[in-house]
């Protein structure tokens, strides 16, 4: 064993220069591996400049060679909270604070050691809003647990290994832990980012790193315990090779969020950043907040309102150093989810996505000449949209979204998808007879931006309708509702509430059909009364002669109907 170094602040300075080297040498490859919470290829990236940030706040608070212990523990909290990036960085920051809050003594010992992985584990759980195993908290806490072994007079060095050693240990069976991990046949990129940092404190206290075998970062994959029906076969590449999958804890499908977004507050206190807390959690999700010990927090969240999360820390205290990143241009920038153009006879051609449910709607605008992306069992996600576009490899794509994703979410989707080689245009068609009014007027041979207008155009005066069942009681502009009630809504409003469903049909087409019309054409749902499309037609044929009914049985779920006027 080599002779332990003098364990003053030096040894702190030393611990985070070990640190900054180990993840700069091993960036690339914890990002290689980065599935959860968000597959973004930057957990390596944030890591480091989170640990850099801490480094370089020790000139700003204590000066380079500063023997006391606590002054240069407190100069690397509060530089890696200031600095944190990302959810794994926001963790690191409450290491250091914890090894901060430990730092009593004028020496670095078991106790800092043990004590401040423990006051890190408590202060991780408290700001992470959900934990889920088989991550970086986890780890964390397996190495505090091996600290805690020890009492006050073991060795440092001894102690620093063992907690070097439990984390590596638990890394290794984080695959096992997490679902997504063990999907992908990886490691925890932000465990694998601790380890290397708990290595880098015992090769200050010991002056060598620690003698242990390889861990094995790829493992078997394994297959998942639930499947999803899938809209449409889109082709997903391996985790490490780009895949943007995430909705929550189990991460098995695309992405629930378009932003990350972080930043500092200052001038608060614990019952404003509760509040923030609650505010955030309704807003969205991979929420930390974390404090420095010195009253300043630092905020972190994914969410799809960047601003509304903006503006939430501003209820709290004085907010700066916002950041705010998009997953989806982030990708893109990467290379990620841009799998290579692929070179195919109709490369050069138009290519139209439309947002469909049920299998007769599917089969009519498929007969139309547009790829079909379904979405009867679950909401479209950015990512399953995203992948179709790049699947098609055409250079221009039309995108009728028929209502199935806001205005938010497509424009996050085509920023992402556009580029030099690639033009994506999105379609205001709010349901799928609006979609089929714009796909009648296509014309591949005019320019890409004028077939978009007159598509959009065409959708645009179209005015559309749907017909449902009632499931609950609710109040509406026209009334109150019980369960079982027809209900006709113009647009997204309900105008129409009847206790039967083809009275409330009739009354629907009547107040539509008020505003004038040549042409109706109604999509029926798969949970449409036998017979209603007759009805209707023949409704319309005696109160509107003159107008035109077009009949297709789309099968959508939902609606018992959607109508469209023209």
């Amino acid at each position: 064993m080599a002779p332990e170094l003098p364990m003053d602040g030096r040894v702190l300075e030393s611990w985070a220069r070990t640190a900054v080297a180990g993840l700069e040498k091993r960036c690339e490859e914890i990002n290689s591996l980065n599935v959860f919470p968000i597959p973004d290829s930057d957990t390596g990236t944030n890591l480091l400049f989170t640990m850099r940030a801490a480094l370089g706040a020790i000139d700003e608070y204590a000066g380079s060679g500063t023997k006391d212990v606590r002054q240069v523990a407190i100069a690397l909290a509060r530089g890696a909270v200031a600095g944190a990036r990302g959810n794994s960085g926001v963790i690191l920051s409450q290491v250091l604070r914890g090894i901060a809050e430990a730092a009593v003594t004028p020496a670095v010992d078991t106790r800092t050691v043990r004590t401040g992985l423990l006051m890190a584990t408590n202060l991780v759980t408290d700001a992470v809003s959900y934990l889920v195993e088989g991550t970086i908290v986890t780890v964390l806490r397996c190495a505090a647990d091996a600290a805690a072994e020890f009492p006050d007079e073991a060795p440092i060095a001894v102690t620093a290994r063992a907690a070097a050693d439990a984390a590596a240990s638990a890394l290794t069976r984080t695959p096992s832990q997490l679902e997504v991990l063990g999907t992908a046949g990886v490691v925890d990129a932000g465990g694998l980012g601790l380890v290397v940092i708990l290595d880098a404190l015992v090769t200050a206290v010991t002056g060598s790193p620690p003698d242990r075998a390889p861990i094995a970062l790829h493992v078997p994959r394994r297959t998942p315990s639930t499947h999803r029906a899938e809209p449409v076969p889109v082709s997903a590449p391996h985790p490490s090779q780009g895949t943007h999958a995430h909705s929550g804890p189990d991460c098995e499908e695309g992405p629930d969020q378009d932003f990350e977004v972080m930043y500092l507050v200052a001038e608060s206190d614990e019952d404003r950043m509760a509040e923030l807390r609650t505010t955030l959690n309704a807003l969205g999700d991979s929420i930390v907040i974390v404090g420095d010990g010195g009253g300043g927090w630092s905020v972190h969240v994914h969410c799809t309102d960047a601003g509304a999360a903006v503006e939430a820390g501003l209820a709290a205290g004085r907010i700066h150093g916002i950041r705010v990143s998009s997953f989806l241009v982030d990708a893109r920038d990467q290379g990620l989810l841009v799998p290579p153009v692929r070179t195919r006879p109709d490369q050069g051609e138009r290519g139209i996505v439309a947002v469909v449910a049920g299998d007769g709607a599917a089969e009519l605008f498929a007969s139309e000449g547009a790829t079909v992306l379904r979405c009867d069992d679950a909401p479209v996600t950015r990512a399953q949209l995203l992948g179709i576009i790049r699947q098609m490899g055409r250079t221009e794509v039309l995108v009728l979204p028929n209502g199935a994703l806001t205005a938010q979410e497509l424009v996050a989707v085509s920023a992402a998808a556009r580029d030099a080689r690639h033009e994506v245009l999105l379609l205001a068609t709010s349901a799928m007879v609006q979609g089929l009014a714009s796909l009648a007027v296509h014309d591949p041979e005019r320019e890409a931006v004028d077939d978009a207008f007159a598509m959009s155009e065409a959708a645009a005066a179209t005015r559309w309708g749907s017909l449902r069942i009632a499931r609950e009681r609710a109040l509406t502009y026209v009334g109150t509702c019980e369960p079982g009630d027809g209900i006709g809504l113009m647009g997204h409003e309900v105008i129409v509430i009847e206790p039967d469903a083809v009275a409330a049909g009739r009354r629907l087409v009547d107040l539509v059909l008020g505003a004038g019309g040549e042409l109706v054409t109604l999509l029926m749902g798969s949970e449409a009364p036998e017979g209603l499309d007759t009805e209707l037609a023949d409704h319309i044929s005696q109160r509107h002669p003159g107008v035109e009914v077009m009949i297709y049985h789309g099968g959508q779920p939902g609606d018992l109907l959607q109508l469209g006027v023209e």
